[in-house]
């Protein structure tokens, strides 16, 4: 138990910075001064209450002298400095200072996770900035606009014998063109004007603000299985739209694949896709949807899903462990998803792993498969889906993906389309 031995020498760091005797201590708690000293030299473990006493006395939080506080501050920590290889890092005394300072470790920490979410949301930015129909659009509006005010404002301007009517018609013009830019320009501060951050502030679009409520619910939606639709009163009307249409989807899905007979199949396959698929004569996708969709407090495997359409954009996503693929096609085209794109019906099944300092290795399957009826005269739709689990360790050499160009380490990489930002 090595995280209990560091407690007793948390307690003899912190008495000898606030420049305590161990007799005044032993003194001050009751206890006397051969079992501080035990304690002090890890012989000895610390109870509930003497822990308490410590922690008043030696006016430090509680927290910061229970066992497992090292490790728990120490591992945090470690991936912290694997975030920055350039800068030369004590390693040897990084837990000397989770036992002398842990309030300071807990800050490096604090700070790293908030420089990892600060990047997403970076990355969320640049990808919505460099991707997004509506922004570019409203943005060419707003200049096409702009130059056309411009234009009959010169005409104006450098004909100022210019008849009566003429000059009407322009200030018309001027008038009409200022409209319409006062309306293209609130369109394009409505685009920008995002909170990218769950939990403050309305998300970017309505699929995502949807895909926040469905992590409220552990993506699972109970009334599908019945059929009926959930009821959203804390959503706005697009984004309960949105979710409805999830649910009338998996209640489909529920009916062909009953919950109790799928999960009793699932679990006697060891979750197998395509034998799933095979034992209840479904197609592929509705399997992969299926089991990433299962109830989140029964013991199943932790299972994740993305879904995209022919353009690759990303319709819809459950996150899994450190996997989450970025938004508007920006994502790395080596995943199995979007290999799948290009052979639609052909079962994909990869081992992969993400660079940085988790390198989770997924096993992901992916299909693309045509969406609703086929339509003489019309384009039939395709969609591709993916299933994403942590894959067996050892179990095989995976291959290499990215997040997205603009966060991604790989150097390089045939694949790269932007360069990277970090």
């Amino acid at each position: 138990m090595a995280y209990r031995v560091l407690a007793g020498t948390r307690v003899r760091n912190r008495r000898l910075d606030l420049g305590v005797s161990q007799v005044d201590l032993a003194r001050q708690i009751n206890i006397s001064g051969s079992y501080l000293n035990l304690i002090e030299h890890n012989r000895r473990r610390i109870g509930g209450a003497l822990l308490a006493e410590l922690a008043q006395v030696l006016k430090i939080d509680v927290a910061l002298l229970e066992d497992g506080t090292t490790e728990a501050v120490l591992g945090p920590l470690n991936e912290a400095a694997a975030a920055f290889p350039q800068v030369r890092i004590e390693e040897a005394k990084a837990e000397s200072l989770v036992e002398r300072f842990p309030g300071w470790a807990s800050l490096i920490t604090a700070q790293a996770a908030r420089i990892a979410q600060l990047e997403e949301r970076t990355r969320t930015l640049s990808d919505r900035l460099a991707h997004d129909t509506q922004i570019a659009n409203s943005l060419h509006e707003v200049i096409s606009t702009a130059t056309a005010i411009r234009s009959t404002a010169s005409i104006l301007a450098e004909t100022p014998d210019l008849d009566s009517d003429w000059q009407s018609r322009f200030h018309s013009n001027i008038d009409t063109d200022s409209e319409r830019l006062a309306e293209s320009s609130k369109a394009l501060l409505g685009f920008l004007d995002m909170e990218v951050e769950t939990g403050s502030g309305a998300l970017a679009t309505p699929i995502e603000a949807a895909e926040a409520a469905m992590a409220g619910r552990g993506y699972y939606i109970p009334e599908a299985e019945t059929q009926t639709l959930p009821d959203m009163p804390d959503v706005d009307d697009a984004t309960r739209g949105v979710i409805q249409g999830w649910a009338v989807r998996a209640g489909l899905d529920a009916q062909r694949l009953p919950l109790v007979p799928f999960t009793q199949a699932a679990r006697a396959v060891a979750y197998d896709p395509a034998r799933l698929a095979a034992w209840f004569q479904v197609p592929l996708e509705v399997v992969l949807r299926r089991l990433a969709h299962l109830p989140p407090q029964e013991d199943h495997p932790a299972m994740g899903v993305a879904e995209c359409d022919a353009a690759g954009v990303v319709t819809y996503q459950k996150p899994v462990l450190d996997f989450r693929l970025a938004r508007a096609g920006a994502a790395c085209p080596l995943w199995p998803l979007y290999q799948a794109l290009t052979q639609p019906g052909r079962a994909v099944r990869r081992v992969v792993q993400m660079p940085g300092v988790a390198r989770t290795s997924f096993e992901c399957f992916a299909i693309a498969a045509p969406v609703g009826d086929v339509v003489f005269g019309a384009e039939q739709r395709i969609a591709a889906t993916m299933l994403v689990r942590p894959a067996k360790e050892g179990a095989e050499t995976p291959g290499i993906v990215g997040p997205g160009c603009r966060v991604c380490s790989i150097e390089r990489c045939e694949s790269r389309r932007h360069p990277s930002i970090i």
